[in-house]
């Protein structure tokens, strides 16, 4: 029996090898394999595409031309939120603080008298007001008891100190009585610093019913008064004195407003006491 596809029959043979159709690698038992990818099988097989965005796809973030934040009409991030316990710790702290020195100053010191006022040391101005002051004249060398000081008004000699700038402390009964004529009279420590002192003397003008001058004792840097009213305050730069002469200087509040505060005593307290009344009433004449 023939059998056509032994090699030791004659005629001719089909060739050998795999059947037809696409090779496929052969292990070393010849059975069939599929094809390996790289060593490990790390990547895809050869032509299959790559991972991410395709191309063109626009990056991440806003597009080109977006405005950033900051730019008007567009918000910005959320503003970090933080705790504002420690504040609320310290804020307290300081009121605290704020609260105790305040009762400590107000209970400094009061300042006692006929007025209906209380005037407040350490630099704080206020002004206080009295009523009831008398109008009376003692005898010239009289040393008055004023209950105020300095005084705003009350018991005079029968002339006047004449209104200017003093560096020596001038004539108290004869000061209550410009007072009495609608002037204001700045008082100063002496140990005050020449340009606050130029400051106050500023307020003196050709005509004006102010007077300035040193004064012992007071109880704060710089004292105005005038007729039935006082501020105190120890800045001689103080707004407050402006306001002060424009409220009392020739008020109708004084006894007499638009009385003379010129030609009358142009001394000072030591002169008078050197010379005593007698020449005083040549001095003035």
């Amino acid at each position: 029996m023939a059998y056509p596809n032994d090699p030791r029959q004659g005629g001719p043979q089909p060739p050998q090898g795999p059947p037809p159709g696409p090779s496929f690698p052969h292990g070393p038992s010849g059975a069939y394999e599929a094809p390996q990818g790289p060593p490990g099988g790390q990547g895809p097989p050869p032509g299959h595409p790559q991972q991410g965005p395709p191309p063109g796809y626009p990056p991440q973030g806003p597009p080109p031309g977006y405005p950033p934040y900051g730019y008007p009409g567009v918000p910005g991030p959320a503003p970090e939120q933080r705790s504002a316990a420690p504040w609320l710790i310290v804020g307290g702290i300081v009121l605290a603080l704020v609260l105790v020195a305040g009762v400590v100053l107000g209970g400094v010191w009061l300042y006692g008298g006929s007025g209906n006022g209380v005037a407040a040391g350490g630099g704080a101005s206020e002004t206080e007001t009295f009523e009831g002051l008398s109008r009376e004249h003692v005898d010239t060398g009289e040393t008055v008891d004023y209950e105020q000081f300095p005084p705003v008004g009350g018991e005079h000699y029968g002339f006047w100190q004449n209104c200017g700038v003093y560096d020596e402390p001038v004539l108290t009964e004869a000061a209550v009585h410009s007072l009495e004529h609608g002037a204001v009279w700045i008082t100063h420590d002496p140990g005050l610093d020449p340009a606050g002192v130029e400051a106050l003397a500023a307020y003196h003008l050709s005509g004006s019913y102010v007077l300035v001058s040193p004064m012992e004792g007071l109880p704060s840097a710089v004292v105005a008064s005038a007729w039935g009213a006082q501020l105190r305050t120890d800045d001689p730069r103080d707004p407050e004195l402006g306001a002060f002469l424009r409220e009392y200087e020739q008020s109708q509040e004084s006894p007499e407003p638009g009385a003379p505060c010129t030609g009358a005593y142009d001394g000072t307290q030591a002169e008078f006491d050197a010379q005593g009344a007698g020449a005083l009433e040549e001095r003035m004449n």
